[in-house]
């Protein structure tokens, strides 16, 4: 038999064998998506790392939407974030430290952290030599794969008790931002022909700035690097039930080592309904720019919007990226916190009229879809409808878009895999599927 039209067959009975009658999932009280019927999560763990906030129950178990919040070991995200902007300082590493510890560092704690993750940047030449050895675009798949190769150089790295699983985090926690910058400059340079820089971090450099420093050398800015800062602040964490925070929970309730752990966390994130979706945003919003006129008439906005919503317009999904979250309701406080740092920093690239732009759509979108879906549950912009345009101002490219976004998660996850092995009462997570097939008499191969 030709080997492509088995693996087409294989492929046609596989179709066949995947359909299940959606009406049995009612029947058998499935929660799809790990779902409740009223959209919220069907809640499988309890966590003191993160809270996510979108909406209150009345008194019969109604959803009622309020104003987002994010709390970070019970603080809320705009009280660590307000300080940072008044003051103009930099605060990935002390959010990192409450996460890792629970507790907000002193000035002298503060300051070892920084060192120790300073420390730490600098990539083995070992794994420089994989990063060249590995070139593409996908910088995701890159990143993954050097995760699993530093198993192979550490010499504990099966050691799952606490103070190795802290090791373990802060390193990565630290390299990550290495291994990101290589290995784009190594795409960049065998892709697109561009000279090959690879600059060792700073010393005394936050991971912001080194981060932009090994990247682009000194073309940034200041507000550029506290910009980045606020973004890796607003997505380092976002409670235990997103799906790559719920995948490193899983695979750590199997024991398994923190580099499997960690890479099947990318391999998550990766995902274009995760953290690509950025990418989505951007793209939407190049489109709209070239296809709507006047970008100060709303009407002419609101009428190219509802094109696309009836799959008439742009890619014919009937989507419109950045509007809506899985538990935000009134507003998204990620997004709120982007929304005002991207317009001090449109007004430092000259690029306010876009800025505006973009506020206009979200304005139309969040109308739009509420008419169009005529449902219960208000709608607003969520943490990737600003951030695209943000990386977009500070002259990231695209292909690190996501990256970055696991740049900044990575101490999530590290606090989440520490806490999974560590609370006592811990099982493997192992839900249950129900089998609808039912039960078939075998044919002897002779027979078939």
């Amino acid at each position: 038999m030709n080997k492509e039209y088995l693996i087409y067959k294989l492929s046609d009975q596989a179709k066949n064998c995947c359909k299940i009658d959606n009406a049995l999932f009612s029947k058998y009280g499935v929660k799809r998506g790990l779902r409740n019927d009223d959209g919220s999560g069907v809640l499988v763990g309890l966590t003191n790392i993160g809270n996510v906030v979108g909406y209150e129950r009345d008194a019969d178990g109604t959803l009622v939407p309020t104003e987002g919040k994010l709390f970070y070991r019970g603080y809320e995200l705009n009280d660590l974030v307000t300080p940072l902007l008044k003051e103009k300082r930099l605060g990935f590493e002390e959010v990192a430290y409450l996460l890792l510890s629970g507790e907000l560092p002193d000035k002298e704690e503060l300051s070892a952290f920084r060192e120790l993750i300073n420390e730490n940047m600098p990539l083995d030449h070992r794994t420089i030599v994989h990063i060249i050895d590995l070139e593409g675009s996908d910088i995701m798949n890159i990143l993954a794969r050097c995760v699993l190769e530093m198993y192979s150089f550490d010499a504990n790295p099966d050691d799952i008790s606490r103070d190795n699983l802290m090791r373990q985090g802060i390193e990565l926690i630290s390299k990550f931002p290495t291994i990101i910058a290589y290995a784009y400059n190594i795409y960049r340079h065998s892709e697109q022909g561009r000279s090959l820089h690879i600059r060792h971090p700073k010393e005394k450099a936050s991971i912001a700035e080194n981060f932009l420093y090994m990247l682009k050398n000194d073309n940034f800015t200041e507000l550029d690097v506290r910009t980045l800062d606020l973004l890796l602040i607003t997505q380092a964490e976002h409670g235990g039930g997103n799906n790559s925070t719920f995948t490193v929970r899983v695979t750590s309730s199997t024991r398994t080592d923190t580099y499997s752990s960690i890479a099947a966390g990318i391999g998550s994130l990766k995902g274009p309904l995760h953290g690509g979706a950025n990418i989505k945003v951007i793209n939407m919003f190049h489109h709209l720019k070239e296809h709507i006129s006047d970008w100060t008439d709303t009407d002419e906005i609101d009428a190219y919007l509802r094109r696309m919503l009836n799959k008439k317009a742009y890619d014919k999904t009937g989507l419109i990226y950045g509007i809506g979250h899985a538990v935000y309701t009134l507003s998204d406080p990620r997004a709120v916190q982007l929304k005002r740092l991207a317009g001090e920093l449109a007004r430092e690239k000259g690029r306010e009229e876009e800025y505006l732009f973009l506020r206009r759509i979200e304005q139309e979108s969040i109308k739009c879809l509420s008419e169009l879906r005529k449902g219960n549950k208000p709608l607003c912009a969520n943490l990737d409808f600003y951030s695209g345009f943000i990386y977009e101002m500070i002259g990231l490219p695209q292909e690190i878009y996501t990256p970055v976004f696991a740049m900044a998660r990575i101490v999530g996850w590290t606090a989440h895999r520490i806490e999974e092995l560590n609370f006592e009462g811990r099982r493997i997570i192992r839900p249950a599927y129900m089998n609808v097939l039912g039960t078939k008499d075998y044919t002897p191969l002779a027979d078939r």
